[in-house]
Formats: structure tokens, C-alpha cells, sequence
């Protein structure tokens, strides 16, 4: 446990990192580590309602508080940064689902949650590319050889592979994965640019 608690706050930390540096991408309406060759896939409309709805609630909050505790200087100014940091989190983390796309390269399928999972998937190792719509939890328990990367709790594409690949998540164990559950937003373009790309290389 001692050994363990060091690398996941390493993760956490590089997370946070990765969720900022993500605004400047925003900003300027690039996208991270996209090559001409590549063709990118977002995934990230399905929770953007949901994350401006909380990003507005958190600033209504922040007024709210610092009204309330305008007469405690030391405690407005701690809760003042809490909540602003907070909010620019939220935010944070939409920017990095937009910035960060799933990516088909020549060589490969990166499947990626904002800068929570980066996931690189040879396509001589996918088996089938099914394209199903599974709301999370839906399905009871989900088997340990399987991903799911849900977007406003929901999948839409399904990939089998031939061998497993391994995923390594903010907190806990690696584990190989057999079957990764993910969104696109273009799912339909994507299942079939990923079969054509997998028939190729296979």
C-alpha cells in the first residue's frame, strides 16, 4: 500500500496537469497529439449539457459562499481559490474530452476519456467492431477483461480484440482488457473506417 499511494498521487497530480494544459488547446482550437494522417472522433457532446449546467451551478455557488462569508477574510479568500479551482476543473475536463479525440492512425486505434485514459489499440489485434448503444450499469456487473469509457453513461461502439491490451487507470491495477466499450459521436463513420483499417492490416 506504501509502495502504491506515491504512483497514484503521481497519476492524479500528472492527471490535473494534462486536464490545464488541455484550456490552451481549447483556446486555440487544436487538438493533442492529431498528425495530418490521422482522423480524429470526438465523443465528448453527450456531457457537455451536463458539465456547462455544473460549471454554472459551482460559479452560482461561489457568489453565494463568498457572500455569506464576506465578513471572514481568512475563510472568503480559502473557499474563494477552493471554488475557483473547482470551477476551472469542471471546465478543465470538457476541454480535455474535445482536445483529446479518439484517433484511427495508420497503425492504430487511441481511444482516450479527456486526459483520464489514453488507451492504444494495434488494429492487427481487433477482432470485430460491433456498433451497439449500452447505457452504463444497464448490464449488470461489468467482467474485469472489459473496458467501458462511457459519455453521459453511455457506449456506442464495442471492439474485440484478438489479444489483450493493457490499461492503466487514474488509481489501482493495471489490467488486460479483451473488449473496450466506448462513444464516438460519429460512430457509424468510425466503425466503418475501423473495419476497413483492421481488414487492412489484418
Amino acid at each position: 500500500m506504501r509502495q502504491l499511494l506515491p504512483e497514484a498521487l503521481r497519476r492524479l497530480w500528472a492527471h490535473e496537469a494534462r486536464v490545464f494544459k488541455s484550456f490552451g488547446l481549447w483556446i486555440t482550437g487544436r487538438r493533442h497529439q492529431v498528425r495530418p494522417t490521422d482522423r480524429a472522433f470526438g465523443y465528448a457532446s453527450p456531457q457537455a449539457a451536463t458539465v456547462y449546467g455544473l460549471t454554472f451551478v459551482c460559479v452560482v455557488e461561489t457568489i453565494g459562499v463568498s457572500f455569506l462569508v464576506r465578513e471572514w477574510p481568512v475563510v472568503h479568500a480559502v473557499l474563494l481559490v477552493l471554488d475557483l479551482y473547482t470551477v476551472a476543473l469542471v471546465l478543465g475536463m470538457q476541454a480535455a474530452a474535445v482536445t483529446r479525440p479518439h484517433v484511427l492512425t495508420p497503425d492504430a486505434l487511441r481511444l482516450r476519456a479527456g486526459a483520464r485514459v489514453d488507451l492504444v489499440i494495434p488494429l492487427d489485434r481487433i477482432a470485430r467492431v460491433r456498433g451497439e448503444l449500452k447505457f452504463q450499469g444497464a448490464g449488470g456487473e461489468v467482467p474485469d477483461d472489459v473496458l467501458e469509457l462511457p459519455v453521459g453513461s453511455q457506449t456506442s461502439l464495442t471492439v474485440e480484440l484478438t489479444e489483450p491490451v493493457t490499461h492503466v487507470p487514474l488509481i489501482g491495477k493495471r489490467r488486460a482488457v479483451t473488449t473496450v466499450r466506448f462513444h464516438a459521436d460519429e460512430s457509424r463513420e468510425l466503425a466503418g473506417a475501423l473495419r476497413a483499417a483492421a481488414n487492412a492490416a489484418g
